[in-house]
């Protein structure tokens, strides 16, 4: 029984260890240059740092569940009304980007870019809250240190 039960502890600690792996916290620079990898142009980048550290505080992981009954996904904080699928059968979406929501939370952030950029065609900078109160007019952040 002793050995069934270390089997299952190691089984625990893997599995831990392993979801600790899927979330990723970004610094400025590893952030811009993950944008630039997923294809956002390099003058377009201060204002989606701005963007992402105010939606997200540049956390993969970050959900946030709204008044409404909607959740807001990953690193750009993608709502699940209208741009992904919440694998929540109580919940209605659109889910314009044809993906799970919980492929937001990845720290592989492809899924994650393709949605944003999809909503910022349609609506802009302004359909993030966060960089309406905290970007737009502002300063940016300096991405100069970075090597890009």
């Amino acid at each position: 029984m002793a050995v069934l039960q270390k089997i299952f502890a190691l089984g625990v600690v893997i599995l831990v260890v392993s979801s600790v792996g899927e979330a990723k916290k970004f610094d400025k620079c590893s952030l811009a240059k993950a944008l630039q990898d997923n294809g956002f142009s390099k003058d377009s980048l201060p204002n989606w740092v701005c963007l992402i550290q105010n939606e997200s505080a540049m956390d993969t992981t970050k959900k946030n569940n709204n008044r409404n009954g909607s959740t807001d996904w990953g690193l750009f904080q993608i709502n699940d009304r209208y741009w992904c699928d919440p694998q929540d059968k109580s919940k209605k979406t659109s889910n314009e980007c044809k993906l799970k929501c919980s492929a937001l939370l990845s720290d592989n952030i492809s899924s994650a870019a393709t949605c944003a950029k999809k909503i910022w065609k349609r609506h802009g900078y302004r359909a993030w809250y966060g960089w309406i109160n905290r970007c737009e007019g502002k300063t940016l952040p300096s991405l100069t240190s970075c090597k890009l």
